[in-house]
């Protein structure tokens, strides 16, 4: 199956949660995440399912100012 993340595709073994799709990219926490526009909670990451063409959003808090 084919994602966006951050807009790059993605290919992924069906079927793919989210946290599969994390853990491909080793990213470390914090970061917040959404699918298809729709937030996630981290808590939800290995129970929710990727569709192929899901667009998934993956945000790092900015500090500073």
């Amino acid at each position: 199956m084919k994602v966006l993340i951050n807009g790059q595709a993605l290919e992924l073994p069906a079927p793919a949660t989210l946290a599969d799709a994390v853990a491909q990219l080793e990213l470390k926490p914090p970061f917040a995440a959404a699918i298809n526009l729709q937030f996630i909670p981290n808590t939800q990451y290995h129970h929710t399912p990727l569709n192929d063409a899901d667009q998934i959003d993956l945000i790092a808090p900015v500090t500073g100012g």
